[in-house]
């Protein structure tokens, strides 16, 4: 909400709810009733951002601090939470404490095929119409720099 307050406001066309917010980037669209912003912050995570804050202020003003839970998601809410935190996660128990079935026990599973050679495929690259072909080099001889032959080989090469 503080960085909102750096935020230059503007309602669009005189609606309720879309509203143009100027600020140190880029100007940003804001809609309320959509929930969106150009930023797209407020789109994916689905709390307002300091766009949407400064609009929720220009249209709501500093009294009315609960209108900005009004437009957030309602999964981000106290209540929400403590639902989901409302039964007691139990840890799971030693290996030497679980209970099975013994028909369970006797059976042997089998581990999965693997093969390590598999992998991706090489594609092999062909050339287009217009690519230029690239001929091989040819070794040359570094002492008397003719092709076909090396330096190694160039006593028994020479004519």
């Amino acid at each position: 909400m503080i960085e909102g307050d750096k935020l230059y406001v503007n309602n669009i066309n005189k609606s309720t709810d879309e509203f143009t917010v100027l600020g140190y980037g880029p100007s940003a669209k804001v809609n309320l009733s959509r929930r969106s912003c150009n930023c797209r912050k407020y789109d994916l995570v689905k709390l307002p951002c300091t766009h949407a804050m400064a609009a929720l202020r220009l249209k709501h003003g500093d009294e009315d601090n609960t209108s900005i839970y009004n437009y957030s998601s309602p999964i981000c809410s106290k209540e929400s939470y403590l639902l989901a935190y409302l039964e007691p996660i139990c840890a799971v128990p030693l290996e030497s404490e679980w209970s099975m079935a013994w028909e369970y026990l006797e059976i042997y599973v089998l581990p999965l095929d693997f093969d390590p050679k598999l992998r991706r495929r090489k594609v092999k690259h062909v050339k287009g119409v217009l690519e230029p072909s690239r001929n091989k080099k040819r070794n040359k001889c570094s002492k008397c720099k003719r092709p076909g032959h090396k330096r190694i080989t160039y006593n028994l090469n020479v004519r």
